[in-house]
């Protein structure tokens, strides 16, 4: 039997499947310092979400640790090499939040060119804005994808039913996925902001792509498409960082961006009064991408099943660091 932490929370569906295995799961967040000062060493395993930080200090102070799972995609939460090292594995699960972040950045594309938000917080302050509020639609122009992995060629799908033309930068992509999805892959990032009216990103958070999309890229978008003075929209479902937020609310403030949406920040919780909110045109959710139940149920069970089999001293397949072992 193995004693598990689960520190960020887990579907109850997902704890049944650990017990069911025979080990002693233990909810509950864990405080940084008490991380630091060893709280994980009377563990087997711990699994978390993105509020618990495996830096390498607390995985050196983390002795029985044999296994970390990350409960969902990114793990830049956690550091690979220090576990690596430590004899650590280290597991996500990639493929069960997919449908829910695909959903949410077709959502908030529409709320952002159909000025939902905006709308909605107008009517609460007894605005009837209708002249105010013209949109575009997504049918016609161009959708920038950075990065074109499992969701974004969801959101490529979806974008090319309501008659989106797909483009995407992906340096890792070998070429033929990109036309099997009816893609144009761009060699060049620069070469995709030229292009595309809508951009939305869907690559993970690295020193390549911090504030990838900064304002020298943002300038670069056309801001029209087929004689329709469109506009320029952001969105941003994957990772914070990877957007320049002073850049971009610069760039909305002067027009070179005609609306952004965020579901990911550089800080969160984001700090008080912070400047993107009391714009207008943009609008944001709290880190909510795989927040469905569905998703929840599934992610859940998918990271139960990876912990479960590499407590037996078998490796899953969804092992991040395994060139670190």
């Amino acid at each position: 039997m193995a004693r598990i932490a689960v520190t960020d929370g887990m579907a109850p569906e997902a704890v049944a499947v650990l017990e069911k295995a025979g080990h002693e799961v233990v909810l509950g967040f864990i405080q940084s310092e008490d991380l630091l000062a060893g709280a994980l060493k009377d563990f087997d395993a711990i699994i978390v979400r993105s509020a618990t930080k495996l830096t390498s200090e607390v995985i050196e102070v983390s002795a029985g640790i044999s296994i970390i799972g990350r409960a969902g995609v990114g793990v830049d939460n956690i550091d690979l090499e220090a576990a690596g090292k430590a004899g650590i594995m280290v597991v996500n699960a990639p493929n069960s939040s997919t449908q829910s972040v695909v959903e949410l950045t077709i959502g908030h594309l529409i709320s952002s060119l159909r000025h939902v938000a905006r709308a909605d917080r107008g009517l609460r302050n007894n605005l009837w804005e209708k002249k105010q509020l013209k949109g575009t639609e997504l049918s016609g122009k161009c959708l920038g994808l950075i990065g074109f992995g499992r969701i974004a060629q969801g959101v490529a799908s979806v974008a090319k039913t309501m008659g989106m033309e797909i483009h995407t930068y992906d340096p890792y992509l070998p070429p033929k996925v990109a036309k099997a999805q009816g893609a144009y892959l761009h060699k060049k990032v620069d070469s995709l902001f030229k292009t595309c009216t809508h951009i939305s990103i869907h690559c993970n958070l690295s020193d390549e792509t911090h504030h990838l999309v900064n304002s020298d890229r943002m300038k670069m978008m056309p801001g029209k498409k087929g004689g329709i003075v469109c506009g320029n929209h952001i969105v941003n479902c994957a990772r914070g960082g990877i957007v320049d937020e002073d850049a971009l609310l610069t760039a909305l403030e002067d027009g070179t961006i005609s609306s952004a949406a965020l579901d990911v920040f550089e800080v969160e919780p984001l700090p008080e009064n912070y400047p993107l909110l009391q714009h207008e045109n943009f609008h944001g959710t709290p880190h909510i991408g795989a927040a469905t139940m569905e998703a929840q149920q599934r992610v859940g069970i998918e990271i139960a099943n990876a912990i479960i089999t590499g407590l037996t001293g078998e490796q899953p397949s969804t092992i991040v660091n395994r060139q670190y072992l």
